[in-house]
């Protein structure tokens, strides 16, 4: 008579390779962001007067205070992650849930600076923009395309930040399985950074 022996499998983990795939993914996304950087900075220092004059209609005071709210995002996602280490998921959700709201925050300052550059006409192929110096014009194009993308990054990092808010929830993810956690924090702290730089360059221009 053959006898069965069941065998239990236990749930494995590749931490380095994800982490390595999470770093991968960030340099793609370091090389998309350095062009636009590289061109801007191209443009920047061939019209200075005119990036300078279309710089001070921008609004200063939103753009800091979304620097202030993504800054504070990155505390309170480290926050959530260290949490989950020290085995408090339900603080570890606090923050995660906080840092959502942050993001939030971030993208309804955007949406409302934006709108008010809409309704006078600022946007790329505008009547309104077709009529001015042709280098302001660009200067604005490259604001609407850099900012947007880097919106659409906040965006589609909120979307994440919700999923691992309800896998905390589920508790899938724990103080011995927090990798997928960890990999959206670098993911947050990137778009963070990126902002870092877009905010002195198109409201701090000098």
């Amino acid at each position: 008579m053959i006898s069965i022996t069941s065998f239990s499998v236990e749930k494995h983990t590749d931490y380095t390779g994800s982490k390595i795939g999470m770093w991968l993914f960030l340099f793609t996304e370091m090389l998309l962001f350095g062009g636009l950087f590289l061109i801007y900075s191209t443009y920047r220092a061939k019209y200075p007067i005119s990036f300078h004059v279309a710089a001070k209609d921008l609004n200063i005071q939103i753009g800091t205070l979304n620097t202030i709210l993504l800054l504070t995002s990155s505390l309170t996602m480290a926050i959530s992650i260290l949490s989950i280490k020290n085995g408090s998921r339900r603080g570890s959700a606090s923050f995660l849930m906080i840092t959502i709201i942050f993001g939030l925050l971030f993208l309804f300052n955007k949406y409302f600076e934006w709108g008010e550059k809409i309704a006078h006409g600022i946007y790329p192929g505008s009547e309104a923009l077709s009529v001015i110096d042709s280098s302001i014009v660009l200067f604005y194009n490259l604001y609407f395309v850099m900012t947007g993308l880097h919106a659409l990054h906040v965006l589609a990092g909120i979307f994440v930040l919700f999923i691992m808010f309800v896998l905390l929830l589920k508790k899938n993810i724990n103080r011995h399985d927090f990798v997928k956690l960890e990999n959206t924090g670098l993911y947050w702290h990137f778009v963070d950074i990126i902002w870092i730089y877009l905010f002195p360059l198109f409201y701090l221009i000098t």
